[in-house]
């Protein structure tokens, strides 16, 4: 079981094995943390995530060869979402990459498959003049997330940064005299910012975003409420809506693959030889329902008028923001989907009615 560098803080926390990681479920009240969120800020532990560093100069080109997106072309302090295949196209993980400088990118990837995502980099990269380092045990990584996440940097000390940096970018800064780096990202659906530091300073940096929060509201968050908080957002779960047997057409991720690379792993599994994308095997959907019942992952997704299965639950939770059932679901591609539809879900023998919503969920006020 690994440790996260900020274990001993978490002392009296409600402990969780996750990815081979003992981290906090909870804190206290996971409502309380999911809530506080939407309305001031929470402070995460991510230190699980893996964070493999990409090198040499060919290391953009190398990138474009290994995962789905154009990230040699990158302008420097850009991150872009990414996915990463297999040759027969199902999804490996999906990442966040950041460039740094002309040969020199970050690479955040799930805690459940850094060990999948290292191996296939590893031998990607070869062909190419690039290398990989897995520095996850060495740094830190700890998330600031919610409407009032820029003003807490910048109390902390880090208000260049917080009043600098646009979405998706990222920069280096100093935080009483140690170097991080700081992203503007977040997996919440919130503005909010990811700080990677090294794991020796990891304590250090919490308690100064903890205390420069506290006027503000911040909260410490575990996993529960980071769950609860991107499946509003219909952000995917890697084993959940993303599988080896899951293809980005799939998943509807098409924007995240550059089909006008000359190649990529797996493009010849998307792709007709005349460059027509397959047709996808299955279609992912948000659904909305009433009442308190939650449809839950691997319930039945049924035809209201008949109870034909057509489908099946991938996340599902009772909306802390929202107030009602919310789920994301793979159902045949052939079945109406159009927002609104009306579905049902087969939760424990009773087929509870649920309709097709638009995604996102919960879209925060900008």
């Amino acid at each position: 079981m690994l440790t996260s560098p900020l274990d001993d803080v978490h002392r009296g926390a409600h402990m969780t094995e996750f990815a081979g990681w003992s981290l906090p479920l909870r804190f206290g009240s996971e409502l309380a943390e999911h809530t506080a969120v939407r309305q001031t800020a929470g402070l995460f532990d991510l230190s699980h995530m893996a964070q493999l560093e990409i090198r040499g100069p060919a290391a953009g080109q190398a990138l474009d060869f290994a995962l789905t997106g154009a990230h040699g072309a990158m302008p420097h302090g850009r991150a872009s979402y990414s996915l990463m295949l297999e040759p027969d196209g199902g999804i490996v993980d999906d990442l966040i990459v950041y460039r740094l400088a002309d040969a020199e990118y970050l690479v955040i990837a799930n805690a459940a498959n850094r060990q999948a995502v290292l191996e296939r980099l590893t031998e990607r990269l070869a062909q190419h003049e690039a290398t990989v380092r897995d520095s996850t045990l060495e740094r830190t990584l700890i998330a600031v997330q919610g409407p009032r996440s820029a003003e807490i940097l910048a109390a902390a000390g880090l208000r260049e940064v917080a009043t600098g940096l646009r979405y998706y970018t990222a920069a280096p800064a100093q935080l009483d005299g140690v170097d991080v780096l700081v992203a503007r990202t977040g997996y919440t659906g919130e503005d909010g910012f990811e700080i990677s530091a090294p794991a020796g300073e990891a304590s250090g940096i919490w308690a100064k975003l903890e205390q420069a929060g506290e006027p503000f509201g911040l909260v410490r968050a575990g996993l529960a409420a980071r769950d609860t908080l991107r499946l509003e957002a219909a952000m995917p779960l890697y084993g959940h809506e993303l599988t080896l047997n899951t293809t980005p057409w799939d998943a509807g991720l098409n924007r995240f693959v550059d089909l006008t690379k000359p190649d990529f792993v797996g493009k010849s599994a998307l792709v007709s030889d005349d460059g027509t994308p397959h047709p996808r095997q299955r279609r992912l959907i948000g659904l909305a329902g009433s009442g308190r019942r939650a449809a839950r992952a691997g319930y039945q997704v049924l035809t209201a008028a008949d109870g034909e299965a057509i489908g099946e639950v991938t996340s599902g939770a009772l909306s802390p923001t929202l107030g009602h059932p919310i789920a994301l679901a793979y159902i045949d591609p052939g079945v109406e989907s159009a927002p609104g539809t009306p579905l049902a879900v087969d939760i424990r023998g009773t087929h509870q009615r649920f309709t097709v919503a638009a995604r996102p969920f919960y879209r925060r006020a900008t």
